[in-house]
């Protein structure tokens, strides 16, 4: 982990076009005094990983509305271990079933944060994100 403030990049993966969800995001995060980064609209799950890794973040968020978090978040999971940055936590935020978050969590991912989580518990998960997979 860094020092200094909590560096994390919000990512919109997939041909999702909706962004609002992930700005709130990234300006609650900005707000509670993290560096985010956002990558825009229609990433690859392979952009994504490499902009994590060149920034050097601590938590990777990633915002999904489409009903592909089955199929990109263990791609992304992959991409994380194949870079060898496990350490970078992932958190999944968006619309996504109940049903369908312990299996992401059974994935490896280090959370799951639901549409309608207020903004400062997104702000606490994301820093017990980071806390968790650094061992503070």
């Amino acid at each position: 982990m860094t020092d200094g403030p909590l560096r994390v990049l919000i990512a919109k993966v997939g041909l999702d076009g909706h962004d609002r969800g992930a700005k709130i995001v990234a300006r609650c995060l900005r707000d509670g005094g993290m560096d985010v980064i956002y990558t825009g609209l229609h990433r690859t799950p392979e952009e994504v990983v490499a902009a994590a890794v060149q920034e050097d973040v601590d938590v990777l968020g990633v915002s999904l509305l489409s009903g592909a978090h089955m199929t990109l978040i263990p791609r992304m999971l992959q991409l994380l271990r194949e870079a060898d940055v496990e350490d970078i936590a992932l958190v999944v935020g968006g619309v996504i079933p109940d049903e369908d978050v312990p299996a992401l969590k059974a994935m490896g991912a280090r959370d799951v944060v639901l549409q309608d989580t207020p903004p400062e518990e997104v702000v606490r998960r994301v820093r017990e994100a980071a806390a968790a997979r650094s061992g503070r």
